[in-house]
């Protein structure tokens, strides 16, 4: 049924719009005429209705063709409405009369006047104003496409969204832009029906007379007083709908920072200040004072307002005691921290209530298991200042829980390593807006947020410098500002990409966990991973594991792979070239880096889709002769071989590979060194200290179908100081 009611009414608009047509040309009957009117009515109503009801204007996407097609249903009224008029002597239907008598009231001045100040108001107020809002909106749309674009690049990349929810986005963003061009356009065709109503209008009134006097032979009053009514009726029937529908067009097109429906956001914003309420409330009660005012009117209206403005006023007062028992507990000795129960699950500090009775801190001593409490060191801890609480408590909004949930779902499927719980605290000891990250309780980062701001990060394409605090994007160090609200559409029109808090904390929170993720592979996490291994490759498992490689040594492997940011998704990949490299190539167990080197051989395609851009991979080289030396000055150490460079030629290759890898500035790519497989972890070991950013790769690691693009090039130097 739904089914042939979606179909009926597909086929309906295209008939529609058919007939719209045919009255243009075709003479249609007075009561016919009636019909149209009050679907052009109904429809113009159903339009505002939904204008404040959608929560963002893409709900209403048809907006832009539907203007077109009601402008031309009410054209079409117009056209066999002025027909008829002209044609049956001032008649055109019993909707045309009556609209012509109600307004009118036997007074054609004063009917008049009323009508040209409705026409004048729709087309100099609202129809101008929307058509200025649109014209915006649309270029400021078109303009800061490429800064959302970056924004969606930079969330996909951090792990907070994944690929669907980036393409989603981004799709997002081109229907955005899309629609408010079409609203560009569409508010002209407003325009432009508006201008044409009170063209129709003259020619209907003097048309009408002229004919009157000429064809009928009537005196002028009675000419004009019934083609007046036929005229004023006639303009109204077309100046409502078209009234709601530039109504509707204005709403639409200021939606752009609206969070629910008109009627949601009015409500809640109005209720929010409850100050408002009762000021003008005792302002309306003053104006008693004035001489010849409705005093009983004033104090009811003044009563009201006053009243409300308490009411709202008192039910606010309650919620500072919630925040205030919630700060309590997230700094109590017993409870100040929380930690996360199982995979996904990151339980804030400030949301933990306390469970049991509190005991002083020397009865809760006394017991020897409690101070064997204070040995435990959490994986990662992120400590933050007061004013950073709403972002972690769920219970008022905080989406501080959600985000990290996201990017440990998100990193588990790119690299193929669960990020252990992250315990959230609130620390009295950093400033209010700071917050610090911690790696086994060890601090590793740090930095400051403005909750209330957003941060705008320069790029070289900015046009036009903004007003702000400046300051250092934590997580990738690039310079920004943190700006106003108001002011975001603004920057990212002058070309910046524009953040919200809680991403550049989050951000900064992932960049670190992802450098430090070598350093929380676990003897425990290992077995895990091994486990989950054994439920799609037992025999592998069971035949290698314990046998041929052990827990120590897989932990080792993993270890090394992501200190250099190699997924080990593939675990049943990594443990077959392992025992392959012990049992058939006879490695030594003890030669970590060698049995490494041949996992990222087997492992060259995850390689190549990391550092792989439209099947070209841009690198830095080593000149022959440079390679040809670093080989010769290997020298074997109780550890194995290791580099033993002069300092001069160390201090050379350091400050070229500073030089090169600026290259890499504006490209989507990190930085990559490529070598051969026999220097690759040596020359790895001695340039990482330096610039742990930079990937050491080697020919063997790059898969046969990519085209490598050498970009610079790291050379022997003449005493090891000569310019490249």
């Amino acid at each position: 049924m739904a089914k042939i009611v979606k179909q009926l009414l597909s086929n309906s608009v295209t008939l529609m719009v058919l007939v719209i047509v045919l009255m243009m040309i075709i003479p249609i009957p007075p009561s016919m005429i009636d019909i149209f009117i009050l679907i052009n009515m109904a429809l113009s109503m159903m339009i505002m209705i939904i204008t404040m009801s959608i929560h963002e204007p893409l709900e209403f996407s048809i907006f832009p063709t539907l203007l077109l097609v009601t402008t031309l249903l009410r054209l079409g009224v117009n056209v066999s409405t002025t027909r008829n008029i002209l044609s049956n002597g001032g008649g055109s239907g019993q909707v045309i009369k009556s609209f012509g008598d109600f307004v009118l009231q036997g007074n054609v001045v004063v009917g008049m006047i009323i009508y040209i100040i409705i026409v004048l108001m729709n087309f100099l107020v609202i129809n101008k104003g929307a058509e200025r809002v649109a014209e915006v909106a649309a270029r400021f749309n078109l303009d800061a496409m490429p800064g959302k674009q970056m924004a969606i690049d930079s969330d996909m990349s951090t792990g907070l969204i994944d690929e669907k929810e980036a393409a989603i986005r981004r799709s997002k963003v081109q229907r955005e832009a899309d629609f408010y061009g079409s609203m560009d356009g569409a508010t002209k065709i407003v325009k432009g029906d508006a201008t044409m109503s009170l063209i129709t209008t003259a020619i209907n009134l003097v048309g009408g007379i002229i004919i009157g006097m000429v064809q009928g032979g009537g005196d002028l009053a009675t000419v004009a007083a019934t083609y007046s009514i036929a005229t004023v009726g006639d303009g109204l029937v077309g100046q409502i709908p078209s009234l709601l529908i530039s109504t509707s067009t204005g709403m639409i097109v200021t939606r752009a920072v609206a969070e629910g429906s008109l009627n949601e956001d009015i409500s809640r914003e109005f209720l929010a200040q409850p100050k408002a309420f009762t000021i003008a409330g005792i302002a309306i009660t003053a104006l008693t004072i004035v001489p010849g005012m409705p005093v009983f009117y004033l104090i009811m209206v003044g009563g009201i307002l006053v009243a409300i403005g308490l009411f709202l006023t008192k039910k606010m007062g309650e919620q500072p005691e919630i925040g205030r028992s919630m700060e309590v507990f997230g700094n109590g000795p017993a409870v100040a921290t929380a930690t996360a129960g199982g995979v996904g699950d990151v339980i804030p500090a400030t949301a933990v209530p306390p469970v049991e009775p509190v005991v002083s801190e020397e009865d809760y001593f006394k017991d020897v298991s409690n101070v064997y409490k204070l040995l435990a060191v959490e994986p990662i801890e992120l400590d933050f200042g007061y004013s950073l609480i709403p972002l972690a408590d769920e219970s008022i909004g905080g989406r501080l829980i959600s985000r990290i949930v996201i990017f440990r779902r998100q990193y588990a499927q790119d690299m193929g390593f669960v990020v252990p719980s992250i315990r959230l605290r609130d620390s009295s000891s950093l400033g209010t807006n700071e917050y610090m990250i911690k790696v086994k309780g060890e601090e590793v980062a740090r930095g400051e947020i403005l909750t209330d701001y957003f941060l705008a990060l320069e790029a070289d394409t900015v046009n036009q410098q903004i007003d702000g605090i400046d300051t250092i994007e934590p997580a990738y160090g690039i310079p920004s500002k943190w700006i106003r609200p108001e002011n975001r559409e603004k920057a990212e029109l002058y070309g910046y990409t524009v953040i919200d808090p809680l991403s550049v904390m989050v951000s900064h929170l992932s960049e670190v966990i992802k450098a430090h993720a070598y350093e929380l592979v676990t003897r425990q996490e290992v077995v895990r991973l091994v486990d989950n291994l054994k439920e799609t490759a037992p025999e592998l498992v069971e035949e290698v594991i314990g046998n041929v490689i052990s827990y120590n040594l897989l932990q080792r492997v993993l270890t090394q792979l992501l200190s250099e940011g190699i997924a080990i998704k593939d675990l049943e990949t990594i443990v077959e070239t392992m025992a392959t490299a012990i049992a058939d190539n006879g490695m030594q167990i003890r030669d970590v880096d060698s049995i490494t080197e041949q996992v990222r051989v087997a492992l060259k395609r995850t390689i190549t889709r990391m550092y792989c851009e439209d099947g070209n991979m841009r690198v830095i080289t080593l000149d022959a002769d440079l390679e040809r030396t670093m080989v010769d000055s290997l020298a074997k150490g109780e550890n194995g071989y290791y580099l033993a460079l002069s300092p001069d030629i160390l201090q050379s290759v350091v400050r070229q590979v500073s030089d090169e890898t600026r290259k890499f500035i504006g490209l989507d790519q990190a930085p990559v060194i490529l070598t051969s497989q026999v220097m690759r972890v040596h020359f790895y070991h001695m340039i990482g200290q330096f610039y742990p950013n930079v990937r050491v790769l080697s020919f063997n690691e790059v898969a046969n179908n990519v085209q490598i693009q050498s970009i610079g090039s790291l050379k022997l130097e003449a005493g090891g100081m000569a310019a490249s």
